[in-house]
């Protein structure tokens, strides 16, 4: 994939939103609350699938050679036994689907905007409640029912969650208005 100079400013901006969101964390438990996937969403949204995922990528990346942007200021390989990584496997596939949704067509709509936003927040639980279950359950060693994982690592989180979404996608309508992608 050969990118421009833009595309590459475009997906460091949304790398590094993505690690201010982390370092904006409340810790209640496995897994904190923090405003990354506001921004995991809105790379989706305003860069596309490609360029949105390859941002999240990225951002994992970093995390993953050490560089501390994670949540918690932590970072480096073994973050991958955390009950919280599946989750950031999560965002690279959230921002892809989210821009899939968002930019299939010629015009993207309010509505079309928010169902990608409640897809990405959708796939984010999918990849990050089972890894946590099983994290906790193999590595941690706890004995936890999945339901439990459910309530702890996805219920909880829903009210911020949907006020997320909703948040992106004003943001993100207001931007691609400007740029005559959305229809009013």
């Amino acid at each position: 994939m050969k990118l421009s100079t833009k595309e590459m400013i475009l997906v460091s901006l949304f790398t590094a939103l993505t690690a201010i969101g982390a370092f904006l964390s409340i810790p209640i438990g496995d897994v904190p609350i923090t405003l990354q996937s506001l921004f995991v969403i809105l790379s989706g949204l305003l860069l596309g699938p490609k360029l949105g995922s390859l941002s999240q990528l990225v951002y994992i990346l970093l995390g993953l050679s050490g560089v501390r942007i994670f949540a918690g200021f932590s970072g480096g390989p073994q973050i991958i036994l955390k009950p919280s990584f599946g989750f950031l496997i999560g965002f690279i596939f959230a921002a892809y689907i989210v821009g899939k949704i968002a930019h299939n067509g010629k015009n993207i709509s309010l509505r079309q905007v928010f169902l990608a936003t409640l897809a990405g927040t959708l796939v984010i639980y999918l990849f990050g409640v089972p890894y946590m279950y099983f994290i906790l359950n193999t590595v941690v060693g706890k004995s936890l029912p999945f339901s439990v994982a459910l309530k702890t690592g996805c219920i909880i989180f829903l009210p911020g969650d949907i006020f997320k979404a909703i948040l992106s996608s004003l943001i993100a309508s207001k931007i691609l208005m400007r740029i005559n992608l959305v229809k009013q």
